[in-house]
Parts: structure tokens; sequence; C-alpha cells
């Protein structure tokens, strides 16, 4: 089991940002499982409206690929609201937002591997001794383009 993030899960959603780490994490899952903190949906759905905004989505292809998402045996943990002091701590010590904190949190608690496209993410996930998943561990790819989504 993993924990993902926002990063990965979007990058699931368009051609232009499928790399061999992110199909790897996303049969990963499928396979496995995942485990993420309670404002997972709310970030991932904003990035699809946002990609939406910009034109480079629409409802209809967005909708098909949330019910696509639906159906991944992903975990949503809502412990982070126990945990909002560990979440700010962490942010502040890796300079990070508190969202991606709280993923950082997760890896740490669970114990899981974190799959992330992140890079201040994966600085901190080294440092505090959290194991990235795949690719992730060597670094993630700068400077995609998204595109269209996959439905």
């Amino acid at each position: 089991m993993l924990v993902i993030d926002a990063s990965v899960t979007v990058a699931w959603a368009f051609d232009s940002e499928s790399t061999d780490f992110t199909r790897a994490v996303e049969e990963q899952v499928a396979r496995e499982g995942a485990i993420t903190p309670g404002h997972w949906p709310a970030e991932v759905a904003n990035a699809l409206l946002v990609a939406e905004r910009r034109k480079r989505a629409d409802a209809p292809r967005t909708a098909l690929f949330l019910d696509r998402l639906r159906a991944f045996p992903v975990t949503v943990d809502d412990a982070v609201a126990e945990s909002w002091g560990n979440a700010l701590g962490l942010a502040r010590e890796y300079r990070l937002t508190v969202y991606d904190a709280c993923y950082l949190a997760l890896a740490m608690r669970t114990g899981h591997a974190l799959a992330t496209l992140d890079s201040d993410l994966v600085k901190a996930a080294r440092a505090a001794g959290v194991t990235l998943a795949g690719a992730a561990a060597a670094g993630p790819t700068p400077g995609r383009r998204q595109t269209g989504l996959r439905a």
C-alpha cells in the first residue's frame, strides 16, 4: 500500500502527465490500494477544476476520470484532524504547505512509502526518513505540461 498525493493522482488524468513512474503507481494502487489524508479528494477535484478553467479538460471528461478514480481501492484517512499540530509542525520544519505536510505525516504514521511528483515533498520525505515510491526516490520530473484528461 502507498500513500499517494494529489500530484500523482492528477497525473493519471492527463496523457501528457503520464510517465513510467505514474503508470507504475497507478497499477500498484489498483492492485494493492492506497491511503490518503482527508483533504485529498478536494485537492484532486480542485486541480481538475483548474484544468477545466484553463481549457485543458471539460466537465464530462472530469466526471469520467472521477468515476474511474472512485473504483480504485483508496482509503481516505480522516485522522488528520487529530494531528493538525503535527502537520503544522512538519510544514514549518520542512517548509511545506500544510496540505503536503499531511501526506508526509500520514506516511510517517503508517510506515507506507510515499508516491509524489512534488519536489519539495520529496526533499522533506528524504529528510524525515520516509520511504519514497519508485521513481520519486530519484526525484520528480519537473516541467510537465497538462493537456486533456484521460477517462
